[in-house]
């Protein structure tokens, strides 16, 4: 069962509302006690081995700086309080999935506009040789203020290393993995187990736009999902 959330962060950052949670992550806002700057944080239960937030820490500090530093947060700080993991990192405005909800859809030019920028994003993700890995609405969010038009993508907890940064050969093929990300949105391979490469980012992005310009998807029942296999199969 998990403890109560830290009221500070690092002596320094106060945790205010809950934004939201994942799996196996919560989201909230803070503020930086010393300079009142308004931060993200995510806080995961500290468990033995490698932590996932730790190592989503490491990828965004090697991605920082791309783009122009626009469409990819940026990490401010990681470390442990309590019993938890924490990830400070820019607070971002709404999700496109809370924006459908309100929308129902979108129109052709604004999945243009998103296209434009999205493709944008993974292609430098995919230059330095990761994959994201989980595309979904839920995980690209709309900036704040001056960056309000500006899509982010978020969530780097499942990305992985899909070539090898010294030769830049894929990595070996696989048959034996796990469903990789959010069923309804995962690429055919992921739902088989192969091992994935970044038109797998592509092939998830493009279930996305549809859901954008449609407002569903077949095999979405008034939102509700089905099961990975119907999934699969209507695929």
């Amino acid at each position: 069962m998990l403890g109560p959330a830290p009221v500070r962060v690092d002596g320094r950052f106060r945790l205010g509302k809950h934004l939201g949670s994942g799996s196996y992550a919560t989201v909230y806002s803070a503020v930086n006690i010393i300079n009142h700057k308004v931060h993200a944080i995510k806080l995961k239960l500290c468990v033995d081995g490698e932590s996932s937030v730790e190592r989503e820490y490491c990828i965004l500090k090697e991605l920082e700086g791309g783009l122009g530093g626009e469409g990819i947060p940026h990490a401010h700080w990681f470390g442990r309080e309590s019993t938890y993991d924490a990830l400070v990192l820019d607070l971002l405005g709404p999700s496109l999935h809370d924006l459908l909800l309100q929308y129902q859809t979108f129109s052709l030019s604004t999945v243009v506009a998103l296209v434009d920028q999205l493709v944008s994003r993974l292609e430098y993700i995919h230059s330095r040789g990761y994959i994201h890995g989980d595309i979904k609405p839920q995980n690209i969010l709309m900036g704040l203020g001056d960056q309000g038009s500006t899509a982010f993508l978020v969530d780097f907890g499942v990305t992985k290393q899909y070539c090898n940064s010294a030769t830049g050969d894929h990595i070996p093929f696989c048959s034996a993995h796990h469903l990789t990300g959010t069923p309804a949105f995962a690429s055919v391979n992921s739902h088989i187990g192969a091992e994935l490469g970044w038109c797998n980012d592509l092939e998830s992005l493009c279930y996305v736009l549809i859901y954008f310009l449609c407002g569903s998807l077949p095999w979405l029942d008034n939102g509700r999902r089905k099961s990975a296999s119907l999934i699969l199969k209507l695929k």
